[in-house]
């Protein structure tokens, strides 16, 4: 890592650490949202709903004001405004307020998003693999945090929205950090100084509608396949593996575990070992072997182990995507980032209405036969993003070999 960026990086990666809060914090306190609002279980799932549908509408307006403004005035911003979510959440008199304040948080996401990934790739050319996927790691830390500090302040019957305004406050005190942190040069001499690098990297220039569309394709599987594994992994275990109710639930723990070491023993590996394109390969290939296990070995043993390899193998597949997105087409990061996350964010709201209606038609074991489906698209536009980006780097393997 360069020095001067340590503190930008370190801000940012905070800012995901409370994502990670933020993502889970409105169905961890739904009995007190339900109360507060005299509404049910399903109006807390139309705002967490509406989270994604402001991240989907600005994923792409974000990453074009991340090109033109640059990354630091989104990062500041996107703190700020999830400040003001996570103070509004508990003090919202009505459950209209509320909604608007959930989509100013998917608004904060996503100009979060168009700001931190092209910044990390910038920070850290050699190594942007491991810093994209260090964002997962983090957010997956402040998921398994705040279950605890939920916990904490029921025990001692404290008022829930303490488990907003901690993260509210941070927020702002992170803002105020970063403000007199360091970010790269202004974007003229960086893309100046980037074309002369990737001229030299590439032996022709990369194609958008070829390995840019399979990336934008990647981004959507890759959260179609967490996402199937997230919802319906309990149920699954519950209604076709016969465990309990409680047993089916630690499921999600199992796949949280495998999630945060794989992001984690990524981090290492990338800098050396093994290159993103070939994580995005093999992650899902994992994955439909996985869920194939899962569909044919119906056990509660074997879905206990089998859930933490879905964990590891579906995490950090969206940020290495971006990391190679923001590579090959590095003039318009901010822009690029943005297309990738939006076709995420299709995935998160789209996957959800689809195996619901999967489910109602009876089998649930069926969810996890489109899963396969899903996943062999995700196998096929990852084979294909590895032969063009061998193709396009293939001088620089005849150069290291002479």
């Amino acid at each position: 890592m360069k020095n001067q960026y340590f503190k930008a990086a370190s801000g940012m990666y905070i800012n995901y650490f409370l994502l990670g809060m933020v993502n889970i914090i409105l169905a961890s306190n739904m009995s007190s949202l339900t109360e507060q609002w005299d509404t049910d279980s399903t109006g807390i799932s139309y705002l967490i709903a509406a989270i994604g549908i402001g991240r989907l509408l600005t994923y792409g307006l974000s990453g074009v004001l991340s090109d033109k403004f640059g990354r630091k005035p989104l990062i500041i911003i996107s703190s700020i405004v999830m400040g003001v979510f996570l103070i509004g959440i508990p003090f919202s008199p009505t459950y209209e307020i509320a909604f608007v304040f959930a989509l100013l948080a998917g608004i904060s996401n996503s100009a979060m998003d168009a700001g931190t990934y092209p910044a990390l790739t910038e920070m850290f050319p050699k190594s942007a693999g491991s810093a994209s996927v260090m964002v997962k790691a983090f957010g997956s830390l402040g998921a398994t945090i705040l279950p605890f500090i939920i916990l904490f302040l029921s025990k001692n019957q404290l008022f829930y929205g303490l488990a907003f305004l901690v993260p509210a406050v941070i927020y702002f005190v992170n803002m105020l950090f970063m403000l007199s942190a360091s970010f790269p040069t202004s974007k003229s001499s960086r893309v100046s100084k980037e074309d002369d690098i990737q001229s030299k990297r590439f032996m022709t220039e990369p194609k958008f509608w070829g390995e840019g569309l399979a990336l934008i394709i990647i981004g959507f599987t890759s959260t179609a396949l967490f996402t199937v594994s997230q919802i319906w992994l309990p149920s699954f275990g519950h209604e076709v593996a016969g465990m309990s109710t409680s047993g089916s639930i630690k499921l999600l723990s199992y796949y949280s575990v495998g999630s945060l070491l794989s992001v984690l023993l990524l981090s290492v590996l990338l800098k050396k070992v093994i290159k993103p394109v070939t994580v995005i390969l093999l992650y899902p290939m994992i994955t439909l072997l996985t869920v194939i296990i899962i569909l044919t070995v119906q056990s509660p043993i074997v879905l206990s182990i089998t859930s933490f390899f879905l964990g590891a193998s579906t995490a950090g597949i969206f940020q290495l995507s971006i990391a190679i997105m923001t590579e090959l087409f590095w003039k318009k990061k901010g822009t690029v980032t943005g297309i990738v996350a939006t076709a995420s964010s299709l995935a998160s709201v789209i996957l959800p209405i689809a195996t619901g209606l999967i489910a109602k038609s009876g089998d649930i074991s069926h969810i996890f036969l489109f899963d396969c489906f899903i996943a062999t698209i995700g196998i096929l536009a990852a084979a294909f993003v590895n032969y063009r980006y061998k193709k396009l780097t293939q001088h620089q393997t005849i150069i290291n070999h002479l």
